[in-house]
């Protein structure tokens, strides 16, 4: 499959329930009253758009149509252009480091999918001809040290480990040293699954940020939160407490293919002025694609014409 079949096809839970109330709403031209009006933004509020853009919306076909009769295609058309406005952004690739190894920081809750993440962010690295280390810095699970090991075993790239319990930051500071001293092109570290809400875990990742830019003035080049598309809202509250506390630079939206819930993108990004800039579209290393806002919309309404 191309890029967009493949997010089409990761996109069906959202598409599907959004496209059906959709088709629901339009078995024949509406008139645009205050019944209609509610069933839209019923509609809208399914696929986690949140409260303010389905506002919005309501309101723009409230303006334009009242009292008039409006056809799918011309509402459909205007509920497109308004979510292409609302999550509006430059085209961001990862920040590449100027000289020396590339310093990228994951941050997540727990269960979010930040370890396979990390090994699809690998994985696109190593395709484009680039040397990769991990640095496994959750030191509280086993599991996610021996599930990033994993990993780092089927794609070729280096790993580094600490105890179990081990201090963290200990392990980032190895990590990358390690990528600075062999001359590696990419460093990427994971970190404890954490809520936004815990005030000391939240200051570890300062500590954390704070060692590697002893070794690298400019690490780390980014710091990607991992946000799970099936938590709808809790998203937006996580994006808030991790942008504020580890200084996100950008979005990974992971699991977009077992959500219903992919419209809270939109919140996220009419909240944040953090860029999106990977979704995640299934469970392999290659199911990983760069984020484009009208190709997101497009799958979303894909099947609703």
């Amino acid at each position: 499959m191309g890029l967009f079949d493949t997010l089409k096809q990761a996109l069906t839970k959202t598409s599907n329930v959004l496209n059906t109330d959709i088709r629901d709403l339009f078995k024949q031209a509406r008139l645009v009253d205050d019944e209609f009006l509610r069933e839209l933004y019923a509609s809208l509020i399914k696929t986690d758009i949140g409260t303010t853009a389905a506002n919005a919306i309501r309101d723009r076909i409230k303006s334009e149509f009242r009292g008039r009769r409006i056809e799918m295609q011309v509402a459909v058309d205007h509920i497109k252009q308004h979510f292409r406005e609302l999550m509006a952004q430059d085209v961001h690739s990862i920040q590449i480091a100027e000289s020396g190894p590339t310093v990228v920081m994951v941050v997540g809750v727990n269960g979010s999918g930040k370890t396979t993440s990390i090994a699809k962010l690998a994985n696109m690295f190593v395709k484009q001809g680039k040397s990769v280390v991990l640095g496994a810095g959750d030191t509280f699970r086993a599991a996610a040290v021996q599930q990033l090991a994993v990993w780092a075993d089927r794609l070729g790239v280096e790993i580094i480990k600490g105890e179990q319990g081990s201090d963290p930051a200990s392990v980032a500071h190895r990590a990358v040293a390690a990528a600075r001293d062999g001359g590696k092109d990419v460093c990427i570290i994971d970190t404890a699954g954490r809520l936004q809400t815990q005030v000391n875990l939240m200051k570890e990742l300062e500590k954390i940020r704070r060692v590697m830019t002893n070794l690298i003035p400019d690490a780390p080049h980014e710091t990607l939160l991992v946000l799970d598309a099936t938590a709808g809202q809790n998203g937006v509250s996580q994006a808030k407490g991790f942008s504020e506390a580890a200084g996100c630079t950008g979005i990974v939206l992971a699991k977009l293919d077992g959500s219903a819930k992919g419209g809270v993108v939109i919140p996220i990004r009419e909240q944040f002025s953090i860029p999106v800039k990977f979704i995640g579209l299934g469970e392999t290393p290659d199911d990983m694609a760069a984020f484009h806002v009208d190709e997101f919309v497009d799958a979303l309404f894909s099947d609703s014409l």
